[in-house]
């Protein structure tokens, strides 16, 4: 019975093996395993992290789909104040925006009388730069050569007169291509002297994902909390001298207005900045996407640019820079058309070849992406027929923004163990939250962050999905949650409420 048994045994695991070698054979595989595995992949990519889109964002998606099949939950939606995605949120796309484009998708609707004139002519004036007057053609690589005039325009008038050149303009899917396009460019070298590159802590994940993708080396420069987020030139000296041990620091990110953080750096912070790139010889990245997110009293935009080029030519004709901004967020919120661009400046004609040459591989940004861009520089202007609606519905946008970032910081700040800076500009807050080390020790129990510890409990027991703060990177020994401000603002309020009774109650049960 036993060696029955034992064949029985022996018959089941050949036949177990037979099934799965037809298995592999049917997808295409060999008996010899498998080409890519976890073991043979690109092990950057298996370093690449981002936190906006990570597991606590799959849990939510998990609980949409159980609320769908009937599961009772104590909350009845899952409201994701993870990601900064405006009409996600319930923001309305601006009139003007849509009509050009629904133009230009079909191009039939010009001989309808319900569009205004001003709208007719922005769209014939795409149409006619577009191959075959139709935005499914190709464009350039570097983008439609009217609009790259019309970006310039604005930059120049943004910047109080200071020339920009339509050559220097690049059109991008969104500012997070572009950004990866310059890291691409940028990082090089072996051991230690591998390409480092300073990012803010907090930061942005796309920037450490990009650098893991690419094998650069992660150079950490650390926010003043106590200070509204604050950056400091003697931590970017801090940060810096430490990196060259074991790096050749050749980068410098700047994210202005603050993304996760919120904050609006002053001009003489910009001064010194740009004199600490020139000093130490570092390209400057100026992420700019949040240019028109600016609420708090006393503080204003300054383009890196315009800054630039007012220290005079010791530092314009110097600094190598590239700035880049976006559809995605400011009053516009169209994250999915994916448009925006870069300027480069003082870049090396050389690279500049080689960056045309790297952005023909994709062949060219989204052409609808490209046709909204120009809608976000050369909106209706005064003497035009739209110019009345589209002026009220981007500051009723701003205003309401302003309201929700100070309603935010107010209501945060009356909550035991949440302090909150003031959400100067951008479209979120970044609270620090104080957690009962019996929380910390079990969040460690459980393998987790205690961070997302707190998130996770939070989304399954409210419904409300944040990002931990662990995931834009913090001090060590503090913790975080990231939140958009951007759910209309009744909404808003019971998020606000909701955090407010689970924090009182995950302290209580943790004390």
């Amino acid at each position: 019975m036993k060696s029955m048994s034992k064949i029985t045994l022996q018959l089941q695991r050949c036949a177990r093996d037979i099934t799965n070698m037809s298995q592999q054979a049917v997808n295409g595989v060999s008996h010899r395993g498998r080409v890519l595995t976890l073991d043979s992949m690109n092990p950057n990519v298996k370093r690449v992290e981002y936190a906006v889109r990570g597991p606590i964002v799959q849990r939510a998606v998990q609980i949409e789909k159980e609320l769908k099949e009937g599961a009772k939950k104590p909350f009845t939606e899952v409201i994701k104040a993870n990601i900064g995605d405006a009409h996600a949120m319930g923001q309305k796309p601006i009139t003007f925006f849509r009509q050009v484009l629904a133009l230009c998708s079909y191009p039939a609707l010009l001989e309808d009388s319900k569009f205004p004139e001003d709208a007719k002519q922005r769209a014939r004036r795409i149409l006619e730069a577009c191959g075959g007057h139709s935005i499914g053609a190709y464009s350039a690589s570097q983008g439609i050569e009217c609009i790259r005039q019309d970006v310039a325009r604005y930059i120049e008038k943004r910047d109080g007169g200071i020339p920009s050149n339509p050559d220097n303009i690049y059109l991008s899917t969104g500012a997070s291509d572009a950004i990866v396009t310059i890291l691409k460019l940028l990082v090089c070298g072996e051991g230690r002297d591998r390409t480092g590159v300073m990012i803010s802590i907090p930061q942005y994940p796309l920037y450490s994902a990009a650098l893991a993708d690419l094998g650069a080396v992660q150079i950490n420069y650390y926010l003043d909390e106590d200070n509204c987020w604050s950056l400091n030139i003697t931590e970017l000296r801090r940060a810096l001298s430490a990196a060259r041990e074991h790096c050749n620091p050749r980068v410098l990110c700047i994210i202005n207005p603050g993304n996760p953080t919120g904050q609006v750096q002053s001009r003489q912070c910009i001064e010194d900045v740009i004199r600490f790139a020139k000093e130490e010889h570092l390209f400057l990245m100026a992420d700019e996407v949040y240019q028109d997110n600016v609420y708090a009293e006393g503080c204003q935009f300054h383009s890196f640019k315009k800054v630039l080029f007012e220290m005079g030519p010791e530092y314009s004709n110097t600094v190598e820079m590239a700035s880049f901004h976006s559809t995605s967020k400011c009053y516009m919120g169209e994250c999915g058309f994916r448009g925006g661009y870069m300027e480069v400046i003082n870049l090396d004609p050389e690279v500049k070849a080689q960056l045309i040459k790297l952005v023909s591989v994709r062949l060219c940004p989204p052409v609808p992406g490209q046709a909204l861009l120009d809608l976000v520089v050369n909106p209706p202007q005064p003497d035009e027929p739209s110019y009345a609606t589209f002026m009220k519905e981007r500051t009723a946008v701003l205003s309401a923004l302003a309201e929700k970032a100070r309603l935010t910081e107010q209501i945060f700040n009356t909550v035991p163990g949440i302090t909150c800076n003031p959400v100067q500009g951008a479209m979120y807050t970044f609270p620090r939250i104080t957690l009962p080390q019996k929380a910390i020790d079990k969040a460690k129990e459980l393998g987790l962050v205690p961070d997302m510890f707190y998130c996770m409990r939070l989304l399954d027991e409210e419904g409300i999905c944040l990002v931990p703060g662990s995931g834009f990177g913090q001090r060590e020994g503090t913790y975080h949650f990231r939140m958009t401000i951007l759910p209309p603002t009744e909404k808003l309020k019971v998020v606000l409420q909701k955090i407010r009774e689970f924090q009182l109650r995950f302290t209580q049960e943790f004390s």
